[in-house]
């Protein structure tokens, strides 16, 4: 009888097996990070969207968010187009083509304030522009490491753009058509980023939980693969030799 000696034990092959296409073969027999204890912001938000997988459903936000980028570039040009034209004192001619009367002309702080959400809008923009295609084509190889980029620059815009949103239906009056328009667009926008947000995030921390598993699961064969081959030596050279008998051919 073998005293002390455990039997080994098989862990579960992956933690998010069901929403991502990665290979799990190579996890077999490494132990579960569901068994640790991590912080609630290190786990998945979310475990399905609402129709689609989380995968599905993540690169449907990146295509969502490149979008969007090009409508705030060109609503944002509009507005600083609109706030140039319509600045107090200016005279334009775009009565018959345009009516400037939904754009502010009150107190110069909150005008200045409004020029200046629409150019920092397009800033943001352009980096979420850039950001989105990371993440699409990060999607497409599920390499997490380059989902960081989208997730720190679209919480910026999100959080901006809320405020901006805010700051706008206030200050504007809501009599005008594309002011009405703005408000619930940008509700929706800001609604549908932030669910999107959650998605790619928990997507995130579902490949990162698979890579730490796969790290292990290398270790672990290398680490057995090289106490193999160190052990191979010493079982040869520790082989008893038989000894060897002679004859004797004198004569009796």
């Amino acid at each position: 009888m073998h005293y002390g000696k455990k039997s080994p034990t098989n862990g579960t092959p992956s933690v998010y097996s069901h929403v991502t296409t990665r290979s799990s073969a190579n996890l077999r027999g490494s132990r579960s990070l569901k068994s640790l204890k991590v912080p609630w912001y290190q786990k998945p938000l979310v475990q399905d969207a609402i129709v689609l997988d989380v995968q599905r459903a993540s690169l449907i936000t990146g295509v969502f968010t490149l979008l969007l980028s090009i409508f705030t570039i060109i609503t944002g040009c509009f507005d600083l187009y609109c706030y140039a034209m319509a600045a107090p004192g200016s005279t334009h001619y775009g009565y018959y083509v345009l009516s400037y009367q939904f754009v502010y002309v009150g107190s110069r702080h909150v005008r200045n304030a409004l020029v200046m959400f629409a150019a920092f809008s397009i800033i943001l923009a352009l980096i979420i522009f850039v950001t989105s295609i990371m993440l699409i084509n990060a999607l497409r190889k599920e390499h997490e490491k380059r989902m960081l980029p989208w997730l720190y620059t679209f919480a910026v815009f999100t959080i901006f753009r809320f405020l901006a949103y805010l700051f706008f239906s206030i200050v504007n009056d809501m009599i005008f058509a594309y002011n009405i328009l703005m408000c619930l667009l940008w509700t929706a926008f800001i609604i549908f980023s932030a669910y999107g947000w959650v998605l790619v995030y928990s997507l995130y921390i579902e490949l990162s939980d698979l890579t730490k598993l796969e790290d292990l699961a290398h270790l672990r064969m290398g680490t057995m693969q090289s106490l193999n081959a160190s052990t191979v030596p010493s079982l040869a050279g520790s082989r008893p030799t038989t000894p060897h008998s002679t004859v004797s051919t004198m004569p009796a």
